[in-house]
């Protein structure tokens, strides 16, 4: 029984995990497609890191990225508090809608904020503000979601403690609640720095003519003939995955320190 659990398991890493690793290896040679392999080659990077396009794309969806997460964590954190100290009935209307977002379309969210924001409210179509709230709108629930638990294993009445010892309601949140909560916070922006960075749908609709994201860039250039941008883009990937895989292992192993102080 051990045996075929870790079978099933190894099995199911090399299927996640495979394709990520041959797409990092051809990244390093001069094949125009994968699976001709013709020699080693870095030259995908340097293309990657010299062309304007492709710098001013990266830098444009991490501003992006950072910024949508910054509004997302504040909306989010409020709103998972704002629910937690309410009543039951306004705690599960407001989780009941929070629910909306994570689980509709992404394309039907894209649809619905064009057509709020341009067609109803008149907002140029041409600037950020779509674009920004299209994604705030996906990310902020799930920063909702991440802040919620934290609230919920923290002792509900120290909020009132600090107001009877004579803090102030702002002093109360910020010095009392966050501390307790900022793991979940942190984890809200950072699941909400990547969807940004994934997102496809919601940008297509929303974002100006002369933007792209690395995700609306990616499906526009596999569509075209130029073949040294592709090939840069599998270098983009790699860099990517090594940047996820170097922060979950920060993580874990900061995640382990504190539990050998704590034993």
């Amino acid at each position: 029984m051990k045996t075929l659990k870790k079978t099933f398991l190894i099995a199911v890493i090399v299927i996640m995990y495979a394709p990520i690793l041959i797409l990092a290896f051809y990244s390093f040679t001069d094949s125009a497609n994968i699976g001709a392999f013709q020699s080693f080659s870095v030259e995908n990077y340097i293309t990657l890191f010299t062309t304007e396009d492709l710098r001013q794309m990266i830098i444009g969806t991490l501003l992006l990225a950072i910024l949508v997460s910054v509004i997302s964590t504040i909306f989010g954190t409020l709103g998972a508090i704002g629910a937690f100290y309410s009543g039951k009935k306004i705690n599960r209307t407001i989780s009941s809608v929070n629910q909306i977002p994570v689980v509709n379309a992404d394309v039907v969210t894209g649809f619905s904020i064009c057509i709020l924001l341009v067609i109803v409210f008149g907002i140029d179509k041409e600037s950020y503000i779509p674009l920004i709230v299209g994604h705030v709108t996906l990310c902020a629930p799930f920063v909702f979601l991440s802040v919620l638990p934290k609230l919920k294993q923290m002792d509900s009445s120290l909020y009132e403690a600090a107001l009877d010892l004579g803090a102030t309601p702002y002093m109360a949140l910020t010095k009392v609640i966050i501390p307790q909560i900022s793991s979940g916070i942190i984890s809200g922006f950072a699941l909400a720095v990547t969807l940004s960075l994934d997102d496809y749908f919601i940008a297509t609709y929303t974002k100006p003519a002369h933007f792209d994201t690395i995700s609306t860039y990616v499906v526009n250039a596999t569509k075209g003939s130029q073949t040294e941008i592709k090939t840069a883009l599998w270098a983009l990937s790699t860099i990517i995955f090594v940047i996820v895989i170097a922060i979950v292992l920060i993580a874990n192993l900061k995640t382990e320190s504190k539990e050998g102080e704590l034993n």
